[in-house]
């Protein structure tokens, strides 16, 4: 696998990887039901985080059938269910961490996580929503902790209206949560700009991909 370079962010200097507290976390009501809880930098030591992932995780390049013909899927990917381990001890601290500052709201843990490695700005994720399995009928929450360069998540209505652009990496969390799944999409569009790798970490509740 191609080795890409990752350009360390002067904000994220720290040599110990650490979670900050969750009380800072801000949130946004999208409408329809549907809010985006935004924490930047909740991950010290992010920059460290990334090199261990690249590194360590089994990347699978996937294709798909996309029309009348088979795609290379834009961008690597993982995937632990809920009995996997793993692959670093402060991604399942993330995932406790989460999971009890969400209890209330969520009244369930999270359980999986999926890994997605941006490699430039060529990588991407088109269009959708988390709806392959409960998410397409029930309110749900996805988690994603971005590690590595930033690249821009953006979000708009399924029905039509005006997109939100959320810049993440080096350590942010933002948290999908209401109906966004259902009535919500979001992508992370290709970039001709210059755009440093990114892995994003993905936790989701039991039967929500």
């Amino acid at each position: 696998m191609t080795t890409h370079h990752l350009q360390g962010s002067l904000f994220d200097q720290a040599d110990q990887l650490r979670l900050g507290p969750l009380d800072g976390i801000r949130r946004t009501a999208l409408g329809l039901g549907a809010w985006i809880d935004v924490l930047p930098g909740w991950l010290a030591g992010a920059d460290t985080l990334f090199e261990e992932l690249v590194s360590e995780v089994p990347w699978r390049a996937e294709r798909r059938q996309m029309y009348d013909q088979v795609v290379d899927v834009p961008r690597l990917l993982a995937f632990y269910r809920a009995e996997d381990g793993l692959p670093h001890p402060v991604l399942s601290e993330a995932r406790q961490a989460l999971s009890a500052h969400y209890a209330d709201e969520l009244r369930e843990p999270f359980t999986t996580a999926g890994l997605c490695y941006y490699r430039d700005g060529r990588d991407s994720v088109a269009w959708h929503g988390d709806r392959v399995g409960r998410g397409a009928r029930e309110d749900t929450m996805v988690a994603i902790l971005s590690v590595g360069a930033p690249r821009d998540l953006l979000l708009r209505p399924v029905r039509g209206g005006d997109s939100v652009r959320r810049p993440l990496g080096h350590g942010d969390l933002i948290v999908m949560g209401g109906s966004c799944q259902r009535t919500w999409e979001h992508c992370v569009p290709k970039t001709a700009r210059a755009a440093g790798p990114r892995i994003s970490v993905q936790f989701r509740p039991h039967n929500v991909r």
